[in-house]
């Protein structure tokens, strides 16, 4: 690997520069750029990575490390003997972030979170008309059909109000989508007229304040002077350093131009591996990557042929080629380390005699072309989708399917392959908050077509098991409805699963006390030693 580049040395001296002179900075080499800082818009991990840990705080929250919830801006909760409300107590004392573009005169009270959550629930709220935008991980919960209101008690109780149980609400939300907004900064910007500022000028309660954002290049957080667990926060600056180029994070890191690294090649962390300045630590991986098929095209809305290309496709050498040690394969929706993963139901393995005998049974024209969807960015769950849509496309190829690889900016991927315009898109899902539902229920329910379910795929039995589930506290019935859902998953295929990766987090050794976390990216606690 050759030297740093001139350029990638003065880039890194300009973010230092950028930072306040006194105190600690910490330089994060991220993979991608964020579609926005309104975290209720968005499902992308790399946009939450940004937010999560950073600009907002959650009702409630995971511990560092685990799938486990703690109080967040709620401090305690209780739970109706139905399971339909949900009554929150709010922490006080806390403080919005005073920016530039922003003074609070108050301390976050009831009237924030009624703003944050009505406004996910009803399009005719103020600020929505003037802002209008949708809320897809919002609806992929399903919480647009079971939350019936929320309702301020008084300053610092909070109600919420479901149509019927949900098992996995509490996890719902303490998930990323769900930072609690300022309903004072909210009115400030309907008075100027400049609510899209919301998207661009983040307020929020978190360990950090947004200070500047240059899309491909960097974010810049200083640390919140007035944070409710302020002895927790050890960074005074926090630069995320848009690097999308795995094996130029790499040397970043072995040069000591940024401090942590987001996910990298099975080459590269070995070569870290064996740095002595490099501190490797790693998590069996809480995410799937997967080909998604969209349903609603001709062709791919047949079983047997979605069966037959995902027969077709030779999982293990992709596994081999693209994950080595880094990764295992899946054949189901959800990975091993999730509970209510059923290992006795099995996939059906690479046959491509078999496969092109299905095809041709179903008919299947030849000459058939797929566009086939590449994501432009490295993820947890997919090193390289690109290679990966090379090595499907040869494969589908030797059964007598056609395809042309298709990629686009990350952010316009996404769009676009919400609305469906794709064929058969490489996607993937980091885990949320450790439930069953946050996989069968966000990526395959019917109500999350628009949202995160890609295959654009509604199967009423599915769905119902998937509902029933959710609905039932019992985590033994739940544990047997979720093994059905899988079966029937696994029978249908709406996408092809292809492998669970582990997680690496390279860090320098001056970085110290970052523990890697199953669900998102956490600061606190963390600092630099000098």
């Amino acid at each position: 690997m050759p030297a740093p580049t001139l350029s990638r040395c003065l880039l890194t001296l300009s973010l230092l520069a950028a930072a306040p002179a006194m105190g600690s900075t910490l330089i994060y080499c991220s993979e991608g750029s964020p579609e926005g800082f309104d975290p209720g818009q968005y499902t992308s991990g790399i946009t939450f990575q940004a937010l999560s840990g950073t600009v907002y705080n959650r009702l409630i929250e995971f511990e560092s490390g685990s799938t486990r919830i703690r109080p967040g801006l709620a401090e305690s909760w209780t739970v109706s003997p139905d399971g339909k409300v949900y009554t929150f107590h709010l922490r006080r004392g806390v403080k919005f972030h005073t920016t530039p573009y922003f003074k609070p005169t108050r301390d976050f009270n009831a009237d924030d979170v009624v703003f944050t959550w009505t406004r996910y629930a009803d399009a005719n709220q103020p600020f929505r008309k003037a802002y209008p935008t949708e809320f897809p991980y919002y609806a992929d919960l399903g919480l647009d059909k079971m939350l019936d209101r929320v309702e301020k008690v008084d300053d610092h109780t909070v109600r919420f109000v479901l149509k019927q149980p949900n098992a996995a609400f509490l996890q719902d939300t303490a998930t990323d989508f769900a930072g609690i907004l300022s309903a004072e900064y909210a009115g400030q910007l309907l008075k100027r007229g400049t609510p899209q500022d919301i998207n661009q000028k983040p307020v929020g309660t978190g360990p950090f304040q947004f200070r500047s954002y240059q899309k491909d290049a960097s974010i810049r957080f200083t640390k919140n002077p007035a944070y409710w667990r302020g002895k927790d926060v050890k960074i005074d600056n926090l630069v995320y350093a848009i690097t999308p180029d795995s094996a130029v994070r790499a040397q970043k890191l072995k040069s000591g131009e940024c401090h942590v690294t987001a996910y990298l090649k099975p080459a590269d962390i070995e070569t870290l591996k064996r740095d002595p300045h490099i501190r490797m630590q790693s998590l069996p991986g809480l995410n799937i990557g997967y080909l998604a098929f969209n349903t609603k095209k001709k062709w791919l809305d047949r079983t047997d042929v979605r069966r037959a290309l995902d027969m077709a496709i030779d999982k293990q050498a992709i596994l081999k080629g693209l994950y080595g040690e880094t990764g295992i394969l899946a054949d189901h929706p959800m990975p091993p380390t999730q509970w209510g993963y059923d290992a006795r139901l099995k996939g059906q393995g690479h046959d491509p005699k078999q496969a092109a005998a299905l095809l041709k049974k179903a008919g299947v024209p030849a000459g058939l072309d797929i566009a086939l969807w590449a994501m432009p960015v490295q993820r947890p769950y997919n090193p390289n989708a690109k290679r990966m849509a090379e090595m499907i496309q040869a494969d589908w190829a030797r059964v007598g399917v056609r395809s042309h690889i298709v990629s686009y900016e990350w952010g316009e991927y996404n769009k676009r392959a919400k609305r469906g315009e794709h064929d058969a898109v490489l996607y993937g899902w980091s885990g949320d908050n450790g439930d069953p539902d946050n996989w069968l229920g966000a990526l395959l329910a019917c109500d999350s077509i628009g949202g995160s379910n890609y295959a654009q795929w509604c199967n009423p039995q599915f769905d119902k098991l998937v509902t029933d589930a959710k609905r039932n506290s019992d985590p033994k019935v739940r544990t047997q409805l979720y093994s059905k859902a899988q079966a029937v998953f696994m029978k249908e295929l709406p996408f092809s699963p292809i492998a669970h990766s582990i997680v690496y987090k390279p860090t320098r050794k001056e970085v110290q006390n970052f523990r890697i976390s199953p669900l998102m990216l956490l600061w606190e606690g963390t600092s630099i030693r000098n």
